[in-house]
């Protein structure tokens, strides 16, 4: 069987297609541009690549120059569309309509539109692509939409009602959803297959450390609580997003500076964080490279983005009742050496233990970087939320066939 892996954008389309007979990549791309004017970039398995300008008004054309590049020309993996058995989406927000990975219809393209407030930048053009896809592949090719929010579907109450009148979350379901789902559950369970252990005999911290993060405690396989909440702005600073914040802040500083809503939105989604704190660029290398060369802005973005990670890991490790593992992912925690290791400096009353050389050496792939004998594991683990989409549409198709 056949998949293609599909996440859209507004302007962009990323897919993969993977053989589930090993769950090998055979090709991946990105149509780019769309609604502009539009360019696709394609890269087989075997090296070969192809990129080139072509017009894409919409997200249609895009899906048929995707089914064009894969299976014609140089870089053809397959002969026809025919040999694509399904199609996974990426779908950013479910709300609470969606708990499971879900086979799509046109009532689910529909109710994914619909949970745009919820979504803005993300539920929209996923709904038009799904649309899109099924205009191209024909309804008989079964699509399947994986929800980023559906792993956090778990948490108790406890940890996803806010603080504010309950009349709120019975009217509009304001409530702490979490992003990154998907992520955090295959490094999650890729986490117990390492430690040779069964899932539900876990507690791991999952630090998806990226321009966007977010740590998710997973205890016995499940989500049990996750840092972003009610949108992708909660939890601690990122690339330009403020995280967390006293909401007193936001309307001083909007009475202040006479800014509306949708301004003071801006200025926390994509003025804030890294960005806005060191004055120098939203990407964590550049402010360590400003950080070494005295910037102490930059030094002081560093200082604070690693002590509020740090005591998130610890305040996880509390709500758990302990912790087996803590792992790194995302672009930050995949390359960041440094970054590790100041995160883990301070967490040895928990039994972590880590060794710098290792941790060095720990960037790219699977690795552990921890001591032999800490009480905790700490891990540098690879995410691929493609594979994990990929298999939640295989088993969704695999059961309509029985």
């Amino acid at each position: 069987m056949k998949i293609l892996v599909i996440n859209a954008g507004s302007s962009s389309l990323k897919y993969q297609l993977i053989d589930m007979k090993d769950e090998s990549v055979l090709a991946k791309g990105l149509c780019e541009r769309i609604g502009v004017d539009g360019r696709i970039s394609h890269k087989t398995a075997d090296g070969r690549k192809s990129e080139y300008d072509v017009s894409f008004p919409t997200h249609k054309e895009a899906f048929e120059e995707v089914v064009k590049v894969l299976s014609t020309g140089d870089t053809k993996v397959i002969d026809s569309m025919s040999e694509i058995s399904a199609v996974g989406h990426r779908v950013l927000h479910g709300a609470e309509v969606y708990k499971v990975s879900t086979l799509v219809d046109d009532k689910v393209i529909d109710t994914v539109m619909e949970l745009k407030e919820l979504g803005p930048l993300h539920n929209p053009p996923q709904a038009v692509a799904m649309k899109a896809c099924q205009e191209v592949f024909g309804k008989d090719t079964p699509m399947v939409a994986v929800f980023d929010t559906s792993f956090h579907q778990t948490m108790p109450e406890k940890a996803y009602i806010f603080g504010i009148p309950y009349e709120y979350y019975e009217k509009y379901h304001i409530r702490r959803y979490g992003f990154h789902g998907t992520s955090h559950r295959y490094v999650g369970a890729r986490m117990a297959e390492v430690m040779g252990k069964k899932p539900e005999d876990t507690k791991i911290i999952s630090c998806h450390l990226g321009n966007g993060s977010s740590i998710t405690a997973i205890d016995g396989g499940k989500c049990v609580d996750t840092t972003m909440g009610f949108t992708p702005l909660d939890g601690f600073i990122m690339g330009t997003r403020s995280g967390a914040v006293d909401p007193s802040v936001i309307t001083y500083i909007m009475n202040k500076e006479h800014m509306s809503p949708d301004e003071m939105s801006n200025m926390l989604n994509k003025k804030s964080g890294f960005l806005g704190l060191s004055g120098i660029s939203p990407d964590c290398r550049e402010i360590e490279e400003a950080a070494e060369k005295g910037d102490h802005r930059a030094a002081l973005t560093l200082d604070i983005v690693t002590y509020q990670v740090k005591k998130q890991i610890a305040a996880y490790a509390a709500a758990m009742g302990g912790v087996d593992a803590i792992l790194f992912t995302g672009g930050i925690g995949e390359n960041s050496s440094n970054f590790r290791q100041r995160v883990c400096e301070g967490l040895e009353f928990m039994g972590v233990k880590i060794d710098k050389a290792l941790n060095e050496k720990a960037s790219r792939g699977e690795n552990k970087f921890s001591t032999e004998d800490s009480k905790v594991q700490v891990w540098v683990l690879p995410t691929n939320e493609e594979l994990l989409i990929a298999r939640d549409t295989k088993e969704i198709v695999d059961n309509i066939k029985k």
